[in-house]
């Protein structure tokens, strides 16, 4: 199938007449005017729970991946050694109606790093991260070490930090003087591996609201974590806007990523040795692409990642840079989602 775009593709406006809510507006945005983008410069090959139900059953990963009605479609790409340890459990309760939880294995730590997963874990965290609402990183007041296979977990939520909060659990086993310095040497540890100047909201969490602290701090602490919780449904339409216009510039940016690199390599002689540069040098060409379109930094990839993905492509067979395309998703995000925004309330103010 070859996709064909006129010369007046970027001047097509979207229709609000077609459209019935926000949802749906930014579904309608994302066939018409980003997937176009993302399919000509290959954004998808380098950007990488418990369910309300009428029962209480488990659900195989191999089942629930290929459900048409559930959102697991995409952990295919990680193959039946994740899909074989993942499942889904449902049962009738009013909050999972509007909430889906869910809960990662323990990561590992010690001796135990030393034993390889059969499958990509951060590739899969990475993966829940962009399509969920709220991420809780739990830690235990005796066991503050942060591991390498957990500073590698916390690197990939890298752009998710408004949704990470930290709950650190079974703090009725210590007393006063104990949390505090807990406290103190837990954001110690966060803030060198979140690389972030900004505080993380830290909960306290207990198992029984019996211990040296007392019960008053444990209710006001589960009360605010309970808070964040319900809010998640009616900030769940921002959340979605947020996340589309972050993958959209993001999206954007990546095109101008591999046009510059379409752009460097040599017409005839030398090609290998180029494109080979070009990786080595990745992040200086980074750097030109930012001072040529003046973006900002902070929302370039990972350059390691994105070095070890372009090691298996050609780069004269990538797309030249394509600026109606460029244009559409601009317009898309200067026009179009703010008269969506306009016309559609979220239906859970």
């Amino acid at each position: 199938m070859v996709l064909s775009f006129s010369h007046s593709w970027h001047l097509i406006r979207f229709r609000l007449a077609s459209v019935t809510s926000i949802i749906d507006g930014l579904k309608k945005l994302y066939v018409q005017k980003l997937k176009p983008l993302e399919v000509t410069y290959r954004f998808n090959d380098f950007v990488s729970p418990l369910l309300n139900g009428p029962d209480e059953r488990s659900i195989p990963g191999n089942t629930i991946a290929v459900h048409a009605d559930m959102p697991f479609n995409g952990l295919t790409t990680f193959g039946t050694a994740f899909l074989s340890k993942f499942e889904c459990s449902q049962m009738p309760h009013p909050l999972l109606e509007h909430i889906t939880f869910v809960d990662t294995p323990g990561v590992l730590s010690g001796e135990k790093q030393r034993t390889q997963r059969s499958y990509d874990f951060t590739g899969v965290t990475s993966w829940f991260a962009a399509k969920c609402d709220l991420i809780l990183l739990l830690f235990d007041p005796h066991k503050l070490d942060i591991s390498d296979e957990f500073k590698r977990v916390i690197s990939s939520l890298r752009g998710h930090d408004d949704k990470i909060r930290v709950v650190l659990n079974k703090a009725d086993q210590i007393d006063t003087q104990q949390l505090m310095r807990v406290y103190g040497a837990l954001m110690w540890s966060l803030g060198k591996v979140l690389n972030t100047p900004e505080v993380m909201r830290v909960y306290i969490g207990f198992h029984a609201a019996t211990g040296p602290i007392g019960k008053e701090l444990f209710e006001r602490e589960q009360d605010d974590l309970l808070s964040d919780l319900k809010d998640i449904p009616k900030k769940a339409c921002d959340r979605r806007i947020n996340e589309f216009v972050k993958r959209s510039r993001a999206a954007k940016i990546h095109a101008y990523i591999i046009s510059h690199l379409r752009k460097e390599m040599p017409a005839m002689m030398g090609k290998a040795k180029a494109q080979q540069r070009l990786i080595d040098n990745l992040e200086d060409e980074f750097g030109k692409v930012q001072r040529e379109h003046h973006l900002p930094a902070g929302d370039f990839p990972n350059v390691e990642h994105f070095r070890e993905v372009l090691s298996g492509y050609t780069f004269d067979k990538f797309e030249k840079l394509k600026p109606k395309m460029i244009q559409a998703v601009d317009d898309m995000l200067g026009y179009d989602i703010p008269d969506l925004l306009k016309s559609f309330r979220n239906p859970y103010d």
